[in-house]
């Protein structure tokens, strides 16, 4: 059986929720999608999430979520970490910290997709080896769903492409989040996983991975600290469309997907109440 599954980048703030909102179910549609997965914990206010963000996206259509060095920014998503099966922070965070590393998502059609959300090591915060999580967590998750995803939310794209290989023939996609920046790497590879290095940000592309761009240019030129104000120019949605065998998962192909706002709606996506957004750093 064919299942489509829809890996979506970074969401951030309210341009990014929006465009989700306006498009994604209409997307589902067209491409038969039978599970959507999105990183969101740049969704509220370009850093965390919320409990009531985390529905809206269900809502929009989103059936798993994913989180990364942000997982614990808004401190009210934690008792949703601990009870939802289907939103997962980097399994190779402490194991003392809130939440589960895998999330589980049975779509219509029957087979049941696994995700494993890992957090890379070079240019971030400490965190536990990755590739050791994944050994780890693989056989658990096979025993609970056919189709097995892994996420590497990472800076450097070495730590990403080591990945792929390393789960390789053991998942049927590996994609990569964290830098908002689309790469051009999707493929098969030889075991029959799809990768890519980074499927890119659900947002403002008009900006500086999300932010306004003339903030951001301040703080690098000046070395002062700058609030981040959320761009809301050029939306988009940036993903990866990966169609597995579910007898097998195996990936049979892998497709960038980039979806524009429409110009009407993305006039309003600044504010629902006419003030804008702030992050305070990267």
């Amino acid at each position: 059986m064919k299942v489509n599954i829809l890996c979506i980048g970074d969401i951030v703030g309210r341009p990014g929720r929006r465009v989700l909102a306006d498009k994604l179910k209409s997307l589902i549609s067209q491409r038969s999608i039978d599970c959507v997965i999105a990183n969101a914990e740049n969704a509220a206010g370009g850093s965390g999430l919320t409990p009531q963000i985390y529905e809206k996206l269900l809502h929009y259509g989103v059936n798993i979520v994913t989180l990364g060095d942000h997982a614990f920014r808004k401190r009210d998503i934690i008792e949703t970490l601990e009870k939802a099966e289907n939103i997962a922070r980097p399994a190779n965070f402490s194991e003392y910290a809130a939440g589960r590393g895998t999330a589980v998502y049975r779509t219509a059609k029957g087979p049941t997709v696994g995700v494993i959300s890992l957090i890379g090591r070079l240019f971030m915060k400490p965190a536990d080896c990755p590739y050791a999580a994944a050994d780890k967590l693989i056989p658990r998750l096979r025993q609970q769903a056919e189709i097995l995803v892994v996420e590497m939310h990472a800076e450097a794209t070495s730590e990403k492409v080591a990945m792929g290989y390393h789960v390789d023939g053991r998942a049927a996609c590996c994609f990569g989040t964290h830098t908002h920046i689309s790469t051009a790497d999707e493929r098969i590879l030889p075991k029959g996983t799809a990768y890519i290095s980074d499927v890119g940000m659900t947002g403002a592309h008009d900006s500086v991975l999300g932010r306004k761009k003339e903030s951001v240019l301040k703080s690098f030129r000046t070395q002062m600290p700058v609030p981040f104000e959320i761009a809301t120019g050029d939306v988009k949605i940036n993903a990866a469309l990966v169609t597995v065998e579910s007898s097998t998962g195996r990936a049979e192909q892998i497709e960038r997907i980039r979806v524009d706002a429409d110009a009407e709606d993305a006039a309003g996506y600044d504010s629902d109440d006419g003030r804008p957004e702030y992050f305070n750093a990267f």
